[in-house]
């Protein structure tokens, strides 16, 4: 069931749009969508961390999937985030994804249970011979309180429906880890979390970045990621400087731990890609808040666009 070319390259975590109930805001998704496919993206990724996938309603993810492999249109690879702790929930989502025209599914470990690593290769393995779709293991510790060892990795890895990994550990030598456990097994796929840190996972032998960012300026990552795999030191030091200025000045306003969420979704709505409103339990930048970002995109946007490739 594995795809005939491995997925590489720049796969945007998509935020989801929603109203001020959280119910999906359907007018902008297309936009959103159209717009991140415009920078010459790799694939997209819906209903993970940056997606709110743990806030939201069953209807809203199904919704969301449904419209988005609609609106993609088989233009990109459309991975689809079935994490729960329910592995029944799991199946259906699984479900309607491969019903919709999806590509790819994503999970993490359940959380809120204390779970062992056999356990985890039990698990996974159990979802992989479920499910219809190519499935991408997702280490996230620090939002499941679970890190997925490099060991559990490679006895999940033989299964011939996984096909790649997100690491969102944020953990260098785990990741490096990683790439070297699977060198020489060009159909699994090591993917970098963190955009921070996307330079040394590439150089490590990483295949590419499920990178937030991308959903404000695709472009950016796109020619960061080419940039990376020709070898251009030079633009890629000048490019990877751009990336790094967006992150101190959009993701770490205070003191809040969703910073990267409210600054990412804030971002959006200057641009009227997406409205600020983020899900329950999380709230969007205040007002005095919202005011202070500004000034700071306004920076970060004249940085990105000069720094482009036109």
């Amino acid at each position: 069931m594995s795809l005939i070319t491995p997925i590489q390259g720049i796969i945007p975590p998509m935020v989801t749009p929603l109203n001020s109930d959280f119910s999906l805001d359907e007018a902008s998704l297309p936009v959103l969508i159209e717009h991140i496919i415009s920078g010459g993206v790799h694939g997209l990724f819906i209903l993970g961390t940056t997606g709110e996938f743990a806030s939201l309603s069953k209807e809203v993810k199904k919704k969301l999937i449904e419209l988005t492999c609609q609106i993609v249109n088989k233009r990109v690879p459309v991975l689809v985030g079935i994490s729960d702790c329910s592995f029944q929930e799991s199946i259906e989502l699984a479900s309607l994804a491969k019903k919709s025209g999806a590509d790819i599914l994503v999970a993490t470990n359940p959380f809120y249970v204390n779970v062992d690593q056999d356990e985890l290769i039990n698990y996974f393995s159990r979802l992989a011979d479920e499910v219809a779709l190519p499935l991408f293991l997702y280490n996230m510790p620090s939002h499941t309180g679970i890190h997925l060892e490099l060991e559990t990795i490679k006895s999940l890895a033989k299964h011939s429906n996984i096909i790649g990994i997100k690491d969102s550990s944020g953990n260098k030598e785990y990741f490096q880890q990683l790439c070297e456990a699977f060198k020489n097994q060009p159909g699994f796929t090591v993917l970098m979390g963190p955009e921070e840190i996307l330079k040394e996972a590439m150089e490590m032998g990483g295949s590419g970045g499920v990178t937030g960012g991308a959903n404000l300026f695709p472009k950016l990552y796109v020619q960061f990621y080419e940039s990376i795999k020709s070898g251009n030191l030079e633009n890629t030091k000048k490019l990877n400087e751009t990336v790094q200025f967006l992150s101190q000045n959009l993701y770490q306003q205070g003191t809040y731990k969703s910073s990267y969420l409210k600054g990412l979704k804030a971002s959006l709505s200057f641009e009227g890609l997406c409205p600020n409103v983020l899900a329950l339990p999380l709230t969007s930048f205040d007002e005095d808040e919202v005011t202070s970002l500004k000034e700071r995109y306004a920076a970060v946007k004249e940085s990105v666009n000069s720094n482009l490739s036109k």
